[in-house]
């Protein structure tokens, strides 16, 4: 849908890039179904470059995360003076790396930790077929997204897209 504003070729590469971080939070849920079909890791390789600039910045800056979620958030989705599109599509990206973070931390309270390389892959059959799941749920969503938003489009999830809305209109 573009019935929401148009967009600038600026604002679609700075809307795509806010997909980075639900995409680099997900990798470890990843880590079973890498290892299971190692050809799967084809699907990463064209975001790898930025994936791991966003990583290394991570490793240099403590608490990273947080201050990158809390810029976006106060800096570009409250912001009333950015185009709506990108306030959407960063909206929806921190949405996806919310919901990334609840899962991992649901995890680590289960007892399984999300690492990038497992040390017991068939440790727990349950536990490797939710991660799976969320890994290709979160990141399928964020590659339409990063795609929709290239092509200067609004990229509706179910759920994530209304609720995205709904704060980027208040």
């Amino acid at each position: 849908m573009t019935w929401r504003g148009s967009s600038t070729i600026q604002d679609r590469i700075f809307a795509s890039l806010t997909y980075l971080l639900p995409m680099t939070l997900v990798l470890g849920f990843g880590s079973y179904l890498f290892s299971v079909f190692p050809a799967f890791g084809v699907i990463v390789l064209p975001f790898m470059p930025l994936i791991a600039l966003y990583m290394y910045i991570s490793s240099l800056i403590p608490y990273s995360g947080i201050i990158i979620f809390f810029a976006l958030y106060l800096l570009v989705v409250r912001n009333d003076r950015l185009r709506h599109f990108i306030r959407f599509h960063t909206m929806q990206a921190i949405l996806l790396d919310i919901f990334v973070s609840l899962c991992s931390w649901l995890m680590r309270l289960i007892g399984f930790p999300i690492d990038l390389l497992p040390s017991d892959i068939d440790a727990n059959f349950f536990f490797n077929i939710v991660s799976t799941t969320i890994f290709l749920a979160v990141f399928s969503a964020s590659v339409y997204s990063i795609f929709q938003a290239v092509r200067g489009l609004y990229a509706e999830i179910p759920v994530i897209s209304d609720a995205a809305y709904i704060q980027v209109s208040r």
